[in-house]
Formats: C-alpha cells, sequence, structure tokens
C-alpha cells in the first residue's frame, strides 16, 4: 500500500466507523469531504469538486463548506435521504503533530436539532416499528423536546393499524429490523437497523440500563414485549448517532391506541387536518385556521391535539372546561397571552443546555422566559383571592408552574445582557461575575502595558529585585530569574 500522510490516515479509520454516513471532517475553518463523499455533496450541494494530495503522488476528490454554514448543507443532505456524521477536532493543540478527532454525532431525519432545521410548531419525530405476527410494537421520541412513548398493537388488521398511527405521528424517521425493510410506506423515510437490536433481552437491558431501574413496571411496559423492544431499539440509535440527546430522555410514556379517535391517513388528508389537500400547507386546514397559539409549544400541542381526538369524556369536559373558562374571561386571556408571546420555546431551550449545544443567546432566552412565570402565577393567585375568574379548571396548571428562581438569577449574573451569537467571541461573561476573568479582560485591554507593570509588581512581591520580563518567538513571555534568587521563587511560578 502506498504510504499515506498521517491526517489520511486518521480520516480512513473514521470513515470506516460510518461507512453509510457523508463524513463532514473538520480541518480547521472548514468541514471538509473525500472521495465518493466529496462527489455527493458537490453534486447534491452544488460545490466545486476540487482534490487534496494525501502522499506522493496522490490526490483524492474534495469538497468543503465553512463551519460556520454546516446547517444549510446538512439540510439538503438530509432532505435527500443521506446521513451525515459530524467529524469535530476534539482537542485545542496537536497530538504527535496530529489534531485528534472523533465523530460526535450523526445527522438523520429524525434527529435533527439545529432549530433551523425543525417546523417551530410541529414534532419531529424519530419512531421504531417491530411486527410479530399479529402484533406491532411502535416507540417515537422528538429528541428536541424529550417526548418519549411507546405503544403495542395487536388483532386483526395490525398493519393497517401501524399506518393509521403512524399517519398520526408523521415521523421524520422509522427505524425497522434489518431483513424487514419489505415493510414501507410511501410517506415515511425508512432506516434499517441491526435486527439483533429488536430483541427482546438486548432492548429491554437497553431501557433498564438507559433510566437505571431494575424493572419496566413502573413505565406501563413490562408485559408489553413489543413495545419494549420499540423503545429499546430507539435507545440504542441514539446512543449510536446522539449520545448527548440520551440524557434528555428521562420518561417513557406507555399509551394505548384505544383511547383516542384512529383515522387513517386518508381521512386525515380529506379532512385536511392539519394540511391541505391541493398545496400541502398549514394555512387553509383545520389547524391553520384554529391555530391561535402564541409560542412553539403551544402549537406543537395543539397539532397534537388535533391529530388524536380525545374518546374519554371526562377528559374532554376538563379541557373544554379550561378553553370556556378563558374565553369568558377576556382580561385574564388578553394579560396571559400577552406575557406568553415573551415565552420561547422552553422545551427546545433546555434541551439544548441539557445536550451541551446551547449558545449564550439560547441562555438569555431561557432567562427572559422564566421571568415570565412569577407574573403568570400572580394572576392567577389574584383571581383565586378575587374569588373570581377560571380559578377551577384553570388554577391547577397555573399552580404546577415553577419560576425556577436560582436558574435565573444564576443567567442575569453570569450571562451579559446582550451576549455574542457564539462561545468563540469576547463578551459572554457579565462584568462582576469573576474576578478572576475580570482582571483578565482588563489586562488583555492594555496587554503592553500590563506586561510592563508585570516586571515591577513581581520584583516587589518576590523581592528579587534582579527579576526581569522578557520575550522570544519560542517561549513567548516569560520571567527570569537569577541563579542565586531561585530559593525566592514563590511556589506558583512553577
Amino acid at each position: 500500500m502506498a504510504r499515506i500522510t498521517p491526517m489520511r490516515r486518521q480520516y480512513l479509520q473514521i470513515k470506516k466507523q460510518y461507512p453509510d454516513a457523508i463524513l463532514f471532517f473538520r480541518l480547521g475553518d472548514f468541514y471538509e469531504t473525500f472521495d465518493e463523499d466529496a462527489r455527493i455533496v458537490s453534486r447534491e450541494c452544488d460545490i466545486v469538486l476540487t482534490s487534496r494530495p494525501v502522499g506522493k503522488n496522490q490526490r483524492v476528490p474534495l469538497a468543503g463548506v465553512p463551519h460556520h454554514a454546516i446547517e444549510g448543507y446538512i439540510a439538503k443532505l438530509i432532505n435527500k435521504g443521506y446521513k451525515v456524521a459530524i467529524c469535530e477536532q476534539t482537542e485545542k493543540a496537536p497530538v504527535k503533530g496530529l489534531m485528534p478527532r472523533e465523530v460526535v454525532r450523526v445527522v438523520t431525519p429524525g434527529t435533527v436539532v439545529e432549530p433551523s432545521l425543525l417546523e417551530e410548531k410541529r414534532n419531529n419525530y424519530l419512531a421504531a416499528l417491530v411486527l410479530d405476527g399479529g402484533r406491532a410494537g411502535i416507540a417515537y421520541v422528538d429528541i428536541t423536546t424529550g417526548e418519549f412513548a411507546t405503544t403495542q398493537l395487536a388483532g386483526e388488521g395490525v398493519e393497517e393499524a401501524v399506518r393509521q398511527e403512524l399517519a398520526r405521528l408523521q415521523p421524520a424517521e422509522v427505524l425497522v429490523p434489518e431483513g424487514a425493510e419489505g415493510w414501507r410506506s410511501e410517506d415515511v423515510h425508512v432506516t434499517p437497523y441491526d435486527a439483533w437490536r429488536f430483541e427482546l433481552g438486548t432492548a429491554r437491558q437497553a431501557l433498564l440500563d438507559h433510566f437505571g431501574v431494575a424493572s419496566l413496571e413502573g413505565y406501563g411496559c413490562k408485559g408489553l414485549p413489543l413495545a419494549v423492544r420499540a423503545a429499546g431499539a430507539i435507545v440504542q440509535y441514539l446512543g449510536e448517532t446522539q449520545k448527548a440527546a440520551l440524557a434528555q430522555l428521562t420518561h417513557l410514556a406507555t399509551y394505548s391506541t384505544e383511547s383516542f379517535m384512529t383515522l387513517d391517513a386518508a381521512t386525515r388528508r380529506n379532512l385536511e387536518l392539519t394540511r391541505t389537500i391541493r398545496t400541502g400547507s398549514v394555512k387553509g386546514s383545520l389547524l391553520g385556521v384554529l391555530d391561535e397559539t402564541v409560542t412553539a409549544m403551544g402549537g406543537r400541542l395543539l397539532h397534537q391535539w388535533l391529530n388524536q381526538p380525545l374518546l374519554d369524556i371526562t377528559a374532554l369536559e376538563q379541557r373544554l372546561d379550561a378553553v370556556e373558562a378563558l374565553y369568558r374571561d377576556t382580561l385574564t386571556r388578553t394579560e396571559i397571552r400577552s406575557l406568553l408571546k415573551g415565552v420561547g420555546d422552553l422545551e427546545r431551550l433546555i434541551n439544548r443546555v441539557v445536550g451541551g449545544r446551547a449558545g449564550p443567546r439560547d441562555l438569555i432566552g431561557l432567562r427572559k422566559s422564566l421571568e415570565v412565570v412569577p407574573k403568570i402565577l400572580e394572576i392567577g393567585s389574584r383571581k383565586s383571592e378575587a374569588g373570581e375568574g377560571p380559578t377551577s379548571s384553570f388554577q391547577p396548571l397555573i399552580s404546577k408552574l415553577d419560576p425556577c428562581q436560582d436558574v435565573v438569577e444564576l443567567i442575569r449574573q453570569a450571562i451579559a445582557e446582550d451576549p455574542p451569537a457564539t462561545l468563540g467571541a469576547p463578551g459572554v461573561i457579565a462584568p462582576g461575575f469573576s474576578a478572576e476573568l475580570d482582571g483578565i479582560v482588563a489586562a488583555s485591554k492594555d496587554a503592553k502595558g500590563w506586561v510592563a507593570g508585570l516586571e515591577q509588581r513581581e520584583r516587589r512581591r518576590t523581592g528579587i529585585k534582579s527579576l526581569k520580563v522578557g520575550y522570544n518567538k519560542v517561549f513567548g513571555y516569560y520571567i527570569e530569574v537569577t541563579r542565586p534568587n531561585l530559593s525566592r521563587v514563590p511556589p506558583d511560578y512553577i
């Protein structure tokens, strides 16, 4: 085999682990793709295809994109059915002349987390399906909100029941066991996944390990083997593609399709519940007519309610009582709507924080959203004390709100009011939060003066009158002490 560069060898080792994904390989300020990946990216994203030397008399196809523009290219590739593996530089300095790199996540249609690639008022579900005779298990998750649920279907016409449930969920991606790809649907993206991942023992253990429990009884799926198999497959898939997302899955809900009205895809389409037949847009559909929500969370909830009509009369009455109470109390409704307009997408904000993807402005958005909660609590308290307004049907909802004052105060103290978009720019941490950081910032603004004064300060502190501060291109800045004064060198110099 011809000799290749260390970087090329590193790339091939990582690519071997993700043969079915397009590997975006971080090199400085760019993500580069090579070989067949480069040809695909060049063709699908309309990028110039060039080449790069990787050894003596060897060149390979290359297509690269700026790191700050990667979201748009990921969107194009995902929409065309490709997987994308993101390989980052994991250290700031090279090790033996080579930057350490590893894949931090694999982006698929059901695991997209970038806000610009998501519909604000619609969930982005990853589902898993397993069929076994006359039974089926379906699980789904939205890693941007932490919603995780599973169910088991049985009886005659189970495949039709599966199609109805998937038509309701409209998942972006459905995992199926390898070898079961014969089950297809025109409306969903199907991803074959290792069949052994769906085996009951493997799936159950994956769920037990994830939740740190000894039994699944508390999640309601202990006696539902196919529901367990589907849910366990999702946990394993996320462990391989989006490890950070697992921390956001703190609960598994087990539900029954018998508790709500099931509608087949044709009925949903003809009723134009969420999309119009002619244009496929929300505008003009029942959802488009009814949706007066002012938050993304409310929009997603309304979307779920329309797709999952209740059959339980008691639950229906409770929902309608709350709606009627606010409808009749115009002042309260107007006040709350006005406050909610200042609330960001808390579900997705919190999950970005948990996943380590939140930026400084996300934290400011989180703080401002939480600052609205005490005002809503005050409205509920005022109405309750006066014995008026929607206290009976609507007060229980308000009483569950947590203003998270400690979180609000920490963000207020730590993050600047108008921070930069990324952590790489200065000005993220508010002045006064860290005396040490304030000192560094002040020093950086007048670095030459600070360094000039350092020599005099260190002479006074150590008592070494011959101490010098110097600079060269090899070591940078250094402190010079003569041998007779070594005993006076303070411990923090070493």
